[in-house]
C-alpha cells in the first residue's frame, strides 16, 4: 500500500492527465482514473513488479471499454471557466488566452475523436503523455513496428482532418506546432 501511495504522489498528476485524455473530460477522466485504482487494489496481491505499468494498463482497458460502450455519440467537453471566476477576468488578455488555448484543446479532442481506437490511443500516449514506443507497445501489448505505423497513420489522417476543419491555416499551424511538426507549417 506504501508503494501505491508513493506512486500517486510521485506521478499522480501525470497518471490524472492521461486519464483525462483517455476519457475526453476531467470528470470522466477521474472516474476512470478512480474505476482504475479500485480495481488495481483487488487485484494487488497479484502485482509483484511495475505498479505504474499495471496502472496504465488498467486505465487504457476501461477507457476502451468505454469507448466500445458509447460507440454512439459524442460528447462535449466542458473546458471553458466561468467568465469572472477561478482568477480569470471578464475581458482582457488573460481571457483571450485562456479561450484560444481552451479552442486549440478542443478542436485537438475533435479531431483525435474522428480517429481510429488504436491511433487515437497511440497518439495520446506517445505524444500527449509522452511515452515512448517500448512503452507504450507494451501498455498496448503490441509490436513497436505497430506503434510506429499506427502513430503515423494517426498524424496524416490528424494532418488531413485539421487542413479541412473550419479555420484550417490557423488550426493546422497550432496542430503542427503542438506535434512538434515545424518543416509542414511551412507548407499551410
Amino acid at each position: 500500500m506504501a508503494d501505491l501511495d508513493e506512486l500517486l504522489a510521485e506521478r499522480g498528476d501525470q497518471l490524472i492527465r492521461a486519464a483525462v485524455a483517455l476519457a475526453g473530460n476531467r470528470a470522466d477522466g477521474e472516474d476512470l482514473l478512480q474505476a482504475a485504482l479500485e480495481r488495481l487494489l483487488r487485484s494487488r496481491r497479484r502485482v509483484e513488479y511495475d505498479l505504474e505499468g499495471y496502472l496504465r494498463r488498467i486505465l487504457y482497458n476501461l477507457a476502451a471499454d468505454g469507448w466500445r460502450r458509447r460507440a454512439a455519440g459524442e460528447r462535449r467537453l466542458r473546458l471553458l471557466p466561468r467568465v469572472g471566476t477561478a482568477g480569470y477576468g471578464t475581458d482582457g488578455p488573460e481571457l483571450a488566452a485562456v479561450t484560444a488555448t481552451v479552442d486549440l484543446r478542443d478542436a485537438l479532442a475533435r479531431l483525435l475523436a474522428q480517429l481510429p481506437r488504436r491511433q487515437r490511443t497511440v497518439i495520446v500516449l506517445r505524444y500527449w503523455i509522452q511515452l515512448s514506443e517500448a512503452e507504450t507497445a507494451a501498455i498496448l501489448d503490441i509490436s513497436e513496428g505497430a506503434v510506429k505505423t499506427h502513430g503515423s497513420r494517426g498524424m496524416a489522417r490528424l494532418r488531413e482532418l485539421a487542413a479541412s476543419w473550419p479555420e484550417a491555416d490557423l488550426g493546422q499551424r497550432r496542430l503542427v506546432r503542438t506535434t512538434g511538426e515545424d518543416n509542414h507549417e511551412q507548407q499551410s
